[in-house]
């Protein structure tokens, strides 16, 4: 009597994990599939493992891949701030040096720093940091390289107290600290955004009736701001021309982005110059850039620098977050603890960066810090009230605060002075 061979499909030997297990280590041994297979069911063995193998294979290298582009981008971002930030302080001992030849300076009209190396090896150091800036949109998301851009603040701020003589004070130094702080947060949580590697599957997202919604929002309120309340309020607002530069630049982030992929594409000796695509990203990313330019040198020709700073990065920020977020879906896939470290990274860069630029002018360290307490403790009746004494650094008054634990010792402080009532 004949025994008829059990029939296997596809789809039973993909959901019986041991018998995948066991013919993918026989083909690593390189021996035949023979014995565990029936003879006319070899060759479908074979060539399920095969692909199960290469499946497995690819996924592993595009995830390392990923994570490989993702350390990329970290560097370049941070290479980009490094120098950024020294680029400022290059430039400035150039002009400074020229200041004490008494050459003619830049802010009257003089254009001797032109000769000077030091101004050149700011402005490489700056175009350096941009093309680094550039490169590293093409390799990590755009909600982890844009807020990293506060660095370059930092380390102007830093830079300057050590080579400019400029005074970092307490809340400076506590601003740069809690913007380290923030920005590895935003590291450490960052999102992994959609692999976008081909100018095709960028043009597919553009046309992503989000993003078209969104870019069309954001044209709409920047003309409305430039035509209409521009010249109203522009000249008393601070926020008309940073919103401007805000929400624009979240349009050329988009096309710096895209236009990074497009020259990783033509580094591959792919065909992307002939690609329509590549021309309006570019076209839109010098249009973008030259208003932003524009508007931002008005607020900061009209408002305080330490105020416009802050702000600008915060509403420039917030903008690309959101834009890439609708562009590139970087948020659809983040755990909760990810997206809220994220944001508490974001906000604490933000507290930091205020810090640094808001109280810039205030001369205030540690050795100005006002009150000394001392505890002096005495036995009166029994009980032992506390005795807290006011040293100023400045001049040397002690106010003596007693009977505390008296409901009738009641305290209180006007104008920086402590006095009993």
């Amino acid at each position: 009597m004949m025994m008829s061979s059990p029939s296997y499909s596809l789809p039973s030997i993909l959901s019986v994990p041991g018998r995948l297990h066991e013919a993918h280590a026989g083909l690593k041994r390189g021996s035949s599939l023979a014995s565990s297979c029936f003879q006319y069911q070899q060759q479908l063995c074979t060539l399920i493992n095969v692909t199960v193998w290469k499946t497995l294979a690819a996924d592993e290298m595009i995830e390392s891949r990923g994570k490989y582009d993702f350390y990329i981008g970290l560097v370049l971002a941070m290479s980009s701030s490094l120098f950024i930030g020294g680029s400022f302080i290059l430039k400035k001992k150039g002009l400074l040096r020229l200041a004490r030849k008494g050459s003619m300076r830049a802010g009257q009209g003089g254009h001797a720093y032109l000769k000077e190396w030091l101004w050149w090896a700011g402005l490489l150091s700056m175009g350096a940091g941009e093309v680094a800036n550039f490169a590293a949109y093409a390799f990590a998301p755009a909600t982890l390289v844009t807020p990293l851009g506060a660095l370059s603040v930092l380390v102007s701020a830093i830079l300057s107290s050590y080579f400019l003589n400029e005074k970092l004070n307490l809340h400076g130094k506590i601003g740069c600290l809690l913007s380290i702080l923030g920005s590895t947060m935003m590291v450490i949580h960052a999102p992994q955004e959609e692999e976008v590697e081909t100018l095709g599957e960028v043009s597919h997202k553009l046309g992503d009736p989000g993003f078209v919604v969104f870019a069309t929002l954001i044209v709409i309120v920047s003309l409305i701001m430039i035509f209409v309340v521009g010249p109203r309020h522009g000249q008393t607002n601070i926020l008309v021309y940073i919103t401007i530069c805000s929400v624009i630049g979240a349009l050329s982030v988009s096309c710096v982005k895209g236009l990074g992929i497009a020259i990783k594409e033509l580094f591959a000796g792919k065909a992307v110059l002939k690609h329509p695509l590549a021309w309006i990203l570019l076209l839109s990313l010098i249009a973008c850039v030259s208003t932003q330019i524009n508007y931002l040198n008005r607020a900061l020709d009209i408002f305080n620098t330490s105020i416009v700073t802050p702000i600008y990065y915060v509403f420039f920020t917030t903008s690309v977050l959101t834009c890439s977020a609708i562009l590139f879906k970087e948020w659809q896939h983040m755990a909760a603890d990810d997206i809220i470290g994220t944001f508490s990274g974001f906000i604490t860069i933000i507290v930091g960066i205020f810090l640094l630029h808001a109280f810039k002018d205030v001369n205030f360290s540690l050795s100005n810090l006002p009150v000394t307490l001392h505890k002096d403790n005495k036995g009166i009746n029994g009980c032992v009230p506390s005795t807290y004494e006011l040293f100023n650094h400045d001049e040397e008054s002690a106010t003596r605060i007693s009977d505390l634990h008296s409901p009738d010792g009641i305290s209180s402080r006007r104008n920086g002075n402590l006095s009993a009532s």
